[in-house]
């Protein structure tokens, strides 16, 4: 059994990256771009309202401060700043999640962010205070989605938030189970019979190959297809069925 994501919504006014209705036709969790890297409030509105109407897991994907560049630079913000931000984010979202007769049921960050928190402890702490700021608008404490053996999910894990294991079908792994950066040509894997075969072997058995060749262990709960990958609602819809075949099951994480 695996959750399938893919990241939605990130467009900005008349921009629009992802195919955001055809996504939520296979998905079973949505990471919906909350205005700091994408997004903006029509567009969160419309992909929440479509998601709810769907049944498709709506989560905040939280990011630093960096429309031009897509939330996939380097910055350095301060912890209280970030964490702000974090909580900033989730309401926004939280907003139209609730009008859409939903609600924020995870938080996932984005780009940079989400590499950051693999190692660095003080923002990964950051990320996860701005997550216990927002608790008081959700029901709960909200699950944060991250890579296995992150900071992210350690600190998540010390403060008793729930936490998912992610993997990603179309993205290249190093021989430690981490992603290889975006600024590396091989850091995107494109060819779609490799990221199906990839999708099944993360699932079923729990293993992904490194760009080095060798098997690297990747135990993953939630498998994402990014949104901005052409013809990504095609190839998530293909990635399904090649699971099913496979014998897996995709269902939201509970």
């Amino acid at each position: 059994m695996i959750d399938l994501n893919a990241d939605l919504g990130e467009g900005f006014g008349r921009w629009s990256l992802t195919d955001d209705e055809a996504l939520l036709s296979v998905v079973t969790s949505a990471n919906v771009a909350c205005g700091f890297h994408a997004g903006d409030p029509s567009t969160m509105r419309r992909v929440c309202s479509l998601a709810a109407e769907r049944g498709v897991r709506i989560g905040a994907q939280v990011s630093y401060r960096d429309l031009a560049g897509f939330g996939r630079r380097a910055m350095d913000v301060p912890p209280d700043e970030l964490a702000d931000e974090i909580a900033y984010q989730i309401g926004a979202l939280q907003v139209f999640a609730r009008a859409a007769g939903s609600r924020v049921s995870y938080v996932k960050p984005h780009g940079a962010l989400y590499n950051r928190v693999v190692h660095d402890n003080e923002q990964a702490e950051a990320v996860v205070s701005g997550v216990l700021r927002a608790g008081a608008i959700c029901d709960g404490p909200l699950p944060l989605l991250g890579l296995p053996g992150s900071r992210l999910l350690a600190v998540a894990e010390g403060v008793g938030l729930p936490v998912v294991t992610e993997a990603f079908a179309d993205r290249a792994y190093t021989w430690a189970g981490t992603l290889v950066p975006r600024r590396d040509p091989e850091a995107v894997v494109h060819d779609p019979e490799q990221v199906i075969a990839r999708a099944v072997g993360i699932a079923r058995d729990a293993t992904v190959t490194a760009v080095g060749g060798e098997p690297v262990s990747v135990q993953a709960r939630s498998l994402c297809v990014h949104g901005d990958t052409p013809g990504a609602a095609q190839l998530a819809w293909r990635v399904r069925g090649a699971l099913a075949s496979a014998g897996v099951r995709v269902e939201a994480f509970s």
